[in-house]
């Protein structure tokens, strides 16, 4: 109504400008608190959560138990609330909004639903106010009165959107639902009467935890990727970490070990505990399948190769603690070009596929072997001014970043020829030079363009440093 009509009925009212980010921000900050309940927790816009608790309601005493603890919860952090429990989500969508009853159990008969979805107003279809106002006037004001009537006649005034809202809410069709967050395949949690505050039982429960999803992937033959935990504190805060791995893992002492290190970031941030976190859970969100170890056999600790691993869990620890984008891994790639013969990705990221075999370029000292390759590659190739004694020849002498340089020996040239497949106009051949100056520093150089053939006067750049 306008705001001069609602002062008149009362004076004392305050307003506040509308704010709709912030009113979905605090929407999806309550569904996230609601997975404390069940995993699956969706947002129903403009106000409403809706949560699948199929196998959940016996872990809070009973369906009943469970829609008052949430209504309790939700109330003590001053947010006004009503809940309903239904065999289907439209249907408890609509009990919420236009009907006290608030739960009808999952066993409930046809019959029985039916005649609850009977009752309720014509608004719970949630129809425009059009469609509305004409079902009014044809003197329809429940669910009931569509119920008993043909489907056709209103399928073809208000839609099949409506018919379908109509069988959802009679449960004649289940709607789904889209969580929030998707349910990891595996997980564990605790639930504690009194909140933890200790950082060290918290570390303690995490170890538990991860004991048992070890035990649940192990069944199944995979290795978590990806772990992620979420601590819900006792006046309704949410806080999660995530870490990845490098390979799939599933030793609880290593998955306890990232998330200790995840933590320690989170206690230098400051890691606000409050009165408590009374629900942990840990779960693996992405899995990969991996092979069972091979038992020791009992050799000397110096003949295993534990390279790899200590490797992996090396970078699995900097990504903990650094963020898994910060730590990199080199991966090659299939092109001869230099610049894009390998590709720096996350290391907990899986390998990039690579079609075919990797393509190696002509070696230069004899065909055994790969090529010489400077330890570091300039970010851009850098043109330089050389001097030779052939236009296809090496370089005698070169200023680059205006220092000059007298070459002393070389060795050369590494043809690699451009991608025949690429659609740059201005893509040439490349014949590369391994050379060293007078002073001992040693360069990668290479000649842009063949003489006569694709340049009248080819280019010298410095590619790398040996």
């Amino acid at each position: 109504m306008a705001a001069a009509d609602a002062r008149a009925m009362r004076p004392s009212l305050r307003l506040e400008e509308a704010d709709p980010t912030a009113d979905a921000a605090l929407l999806a900050a309550i569904a996230d608190w609601c997975r404390r309940f069940t995993p699956l927790a969706a947002i129903d816009p403009p106000d409403g959560i809706l949560m699948d608790v199929s196998g959940a309601a016996h872990l809070f005493g009973g369906e009943t138990s469970m829609l008052e603890e949430v209504e309790r919860r939700l109330q003590a952090q001053g947010l006004a609330a009503r809940a309903a429990l239904a065999p289907g989500p439209a249907l408890a969508r609509a009990l919420t909004r236009f009907s006290r009853l608030r739960h009808i159990p999952a066993d409930a008969s046809r019959e029985e639903i039916e005649k609850v979805a009977a009752s309720l107003p014509i608004a719970a279809l949630r129809l425009d106010e059009a469609a509305q106002n004409a079902l009014a006037r044809a003197g329809l004001r429940s669910l009931g009165d569509l119920l008993g009537r043909p489907r056709a006649p209103f399928a073809a005034r208000f839609g099949a959107k409506a018919v379908a809202r109509l069988d959802a809410i009679a449960c004649r069709t289940r709607d789904p639902i889209a969580p929030r967050f998707e349910a990891p395949d595996f997980m564990a949690e605790r639930r504690f009467p009194d909140g933890l505050t200790r950082i060290e039982d918290i570390e303690r429960t995490l170890l538990a935890l991860a004991r048992e999803l070890c035990i649940l992937l192990e069944r199944q033959g995979v290795g978590a990727r990806k772990v992620e935990a979420a601590f819900y504190r006792v006046d309704g805060a949410v806080r999660h970490i995530e870490t990845g791995t490098s390979r799939p893992l599933r030793e609880p002492e290593l998955l306890a070990l990232l998330l200790r290190e995840r933590l320690a970031v989170l206690a230098d941030e400051g890691l606000d505990t409050g009165y408590g976190f009374d629900v942990l859970r840990l779960g693996a969100s992405e899995v990969e399948r991996c092979a069972t170890p091979q038992a020791d056999l009992g050799l000397a600790g110096d003949m295993r190769n534990v390279g790899a691993p200590d490797l992996a869990d090396l970078a699995d620890r900097l990504g903990a603690r650094l963020g898994l984008r910060r730590v990199l891994r080199l991966y090659p790639q299939a092109t001869h070009i230099p610049e894009f013969a390998v590709a720096a990705l996350p290391a907990s990221s899986p390998p990039p596929a690579i079609p075919g075999e990797t393509i190696a370029p002509a070696f230069l000292h004899g065909g055994e072997g790969p090529p010489a390759r400077p330890l570091r590659l300039l970010e851009r190739p850098e043109p330089i001014d050389a001097v030779a004694l052939t236009p296809d020849g090496p370089p005698l002498r070169f200023r680059w970043r205006r220092a000059l340089h007298e070459l002393a020996a070389f060795e050369g040239p590494e043809r690699i020829a451009p991608q025949w497949w690429s659609a740059r106009d201005d893509a040439a051949t490349r014949d590369y030079f391994y050379a060293e100056d007078r002073d001992g520093q040693r360069f990668w150089l290479f000649r842009e363009g063949l003489f006569g053939r694709e340049r009248a006067h080819p280019r010298w750049f410095v590619h790398g440093l040996f």
